[in-house]
């Protein structure tokens, strides 16, 4: 047999690219925080159904802005490395333009803030199960 041809050599950032794409792009850190507010989080959380989406909107990880098909994945989801990271990403407080202006010389830095977070959604998923 002769020589093969070797495929896919340098795919340089195909991960980065596919990272990037918009139908896999999911809410930035910023929009989470306005949607952890209790009046928008409990719309979120108390969703009609919907038979597009997957669960019929009815499993809904706030932190991740993801749907899952039942409370099983949605338990499942909250032991994963992703939404730990998602949950220690929340923890610091949203970019401002304020703290833009700040590190281009406009102001004085100050380091963010931490902020707390609500864990209520293992409180409704427990609610829902009954």
């Amino acid at each position: 047999m002769g020589r093969v041809r070797h495929r896919n050599a340098n795919r340089g950032g195909m991960k980065d690219k596919k990272k990037m794409k918009t139908k896999r792009r999911t809410k930035d850190v910023d929009q989470v925080h306005d949607d952890m507010k209790p009046e928008k989080a409990s719309a979120l959380m108390n969703q009609n159904v919907d038979l597009d989406l997957p669960g019929s909107a009815q499993h809904y990880c706030l932190h991740c802005a993801r749907y899952f098909i039942d409370s099983h994945a949605l338990k499942e989801h909250f032991k994963s490395k992703g939404h730990k990271r998602r949950l220690k990403e929340l923890k610091t407080e949203p970019y401002t333009q304020k703290e833009a202006e700040a590190a281009a010389g406009m102001g004085s830095y100050r380091p963010p803030k931490t902020v707390e977070h609500v864990p209520f959604v293992t409180e409704t998923m427990d609610e829902k199960e009954d």
